[in-house]
C-alpha cells in the first residue's frame, strides 16, 4: 500500500475506495459502508491493511457526515460531492472497525516505519472514533409484524 500521509485518506488504497464511493448512492452507498466495517469487525487475529485501510477512509467519511463534526475531508483527497445524511448505525459499525484497526494484529498499526508517523495516524484514528461516539441519533424502532415484515415506527 502506498501511504503519503498520515490522514485517513493519504494512501493508495483510500484513494480507490473514495473512487467506489462516489460511484453509489443510497443504499448501495450504505450497504457498502457497512460491508467495509464489518469485514474488518468479523477479521480473526489479523486485520489486512488493505482492509484495514478502506475502514479508516470509510470512517472518516462516516464521522465527515455528523452536525459540527470537527473531521474535515479535503476536497481533493475525499468525495468530491458531499455525502448523504448516513445512519446512525453506521457509527456503531465504524468505531468497532476502528477499533480493530488500532489492535495488534492489524497491519495498519504495525505497518509504519517512522514511530512519530505511526503516533500522528493513530491519533488521527482516535480522533475519528471520538467523533463516531457524538452519534446519538436514536435508531428507528422497527417491528416485526409476522404478515408484512420489519415496519418502521
Amino acid at each position: 500500500m502506498g501511504m503519503w500521509g498520515t490522514g485517513p485518506l493519504q494512501n493508495d488504497v483510500a484513494a480507490e475506495f473514495v473512487d467506489e464511493v462516489e460511484e453509489l448512492g443510497g443504499q448501495e452507498l450504505i450497504d457498502m459502508l457497512e460491508r467495509v466495517f464489518q469485514r474488518v469487525i468479523d477479521s480473526g487475529a489479523r486485520v489486512d491493511g488493505k482492509h484495514g485501510a478502506e475502514a479508516v477512509a470509510a470512517g472518516a467519511l462516516v464521522a465527515s457526515t455528523l452536525p459540527d463534526s470537527p473531521i474535515g475531508i479535503n476536497s481533493d483527497e475525499g468525495p468530491s460531492e458531499p455525502l448523504p445524511k448516513l445512519p446512525a448505525s453506521l457509527c456503531v459499525s465504524a468505531r468497532l472497525a476502528l477499533d480493530r484497526v488500532l489492535q495488534d494484529g492489524s497491519e495498519m498499526a504495525t505497518g509504519w516505519v517512522d514511530s512519530a508517523e505511526a503516533a500522528h495516524w493513530r491519533m488521527r484514528v482516535r480522533q475519528i472514533i471520538e467523533v463516531l461516539e457524538t452519534c446519538t441519533e436514536p435508531l428507528p424502532i422497527c417491528h416485526v409484524d409476522a404478515a408484512v415484515g420489519v415496519t418502521d415506527k
